[in-house]
């Protein structure tokens, strides 16, 4: 038996503003993520498969029904290469905090799906990487926008409104991003439900603040190509409250975001699903953002990310 191995690998994601307001077809902003990645290596091993990742480490038919959407695309995509669900092994290196809203399922089938390519030497279009990917993420997500899988797959920042076409968007600013993770898991089902009750019970008021995040999207993306750092942090700081009135924040979430505000932050709110998960801050300069991310931390946050935003994205 010979020693192949490959590797596959896919980077994290981040939504910028619009997250929830696009389920009611308003538009959201999101961009890759390359501090955070994945790596994903398949080796050849004699006997059953065997699976090391985050939640699991052992036989890959025994695992735990949360990697059901991973299990499921490496028996098919092993089947369909016509091969033994046998004689290799596979081991999942991640930075990309699960259940954060930072991607990590998708990228996670991404660069499981590059490594099987690989490994069985078969050609990988971008057509069948989206098409893997997508079965994963609606076994995992029900009904995802498929925005995570594109910003992953394109590695671009992308414009999307719910039923078009993704579009990507020019992105440089001379400013630095913080994402500060909370620690705790998102809670992304019981926000949209939040947000659908909301939106049933006084579908005024709901669809007044959908609408708002909506003009907010908008008006972030002029910002960004007008290279307008302060707009674009004001426009974050109204996002986070139209978010908080949705019920789709949580104590912590808020108090770290009044954390970034009262030590310089140009702007700060909560990106993902909501109800913990992530938060991010926009800064000036380098220092700033070192500033902020000690006082983050500090302030309970597990883990920090700075992000030149001026240069991380060429």
């Amino acid at each position: 038996m010979d020693n192949k191995s490959a590797v596959g690998t896919a980077i994290g994601k981040i939504i910028l503003i619009g997250e929830h307001a696009v389920v009611y077809g308003q538009p959201a902003l999101a961009i890759p993520f390359p501090k955070t990645k994945i790596k994903t290596i398949i080796s050849r091993k004699k006997g059953s498969i065997t699976l090391d990742c985050f939640f699991y480490k052992g036989l890959l038919f025994n695992t735990p029904e949360r990697l059901l959407g991973l299990i499921s695309i490496i028996k098919e995509i092993v089947n369909s290469f016509d091969e033994e669900l046998e004689n290799f092994s596979i081991r999942i290196e991640s930075s990309i905090p699960p259940e954060r809203g930072m991607g990590s399922s998708a990228a996670v089938a991404v660069a499981t799906i590059r490594a099987l390519y690989d490994f069985f030497s078969q050609p990988l279009t971008n057509e069948n990487l989206l098409k893997w990917s997508n079965v994963s993420e609606k076994i995992v997500h029900g009904n995802p926008s498929g925005i995570d899988t594109a910003i992953i797959i394109e590695e671009t920042p992308l414009y999307y409104t719910k039923g078009r076409p993704f579009a990507p968007f020019p992105f440089k600013l001379n400013a630095y991003l913080i994402v500060a993770d909370t620690g705790e898991p998102g809670q992304t089902q019981a926000a949209v439900a939040s947000v659908k009750k909301l939106m049933e019970s006084n579908p005024e008021k709901g669809e007044l603040l959908i609408k708002q995040l909506g003009v907010l999207t908008e008006d972030a993306k002029i910002s960004i190509e007008a290279k307008d750092v302060v707009k674009l942090g004001k426009i974050m700081n109204e996002a986070h409250s139209i978010l908080d009135k949705l019920g789709v924040s949580n104590g912590t979430l808020n108090h770290l975001v009044s954390v970034a505000l009262n030590n310089g932050a140009i702007g700060a709110k909560l990106t993902g699903g909501g109800r913990g998960g992530c938060m991010i801050a926009l800064a000036a300069t380098q220092q700033q953002a070192k500033f902020i991310s000690n006082k983050l931390l500090c302030s309970r946050a597990k883990n920090i990310w700075i992000y030149n935003m001026g240069v991380d994205l060429l």
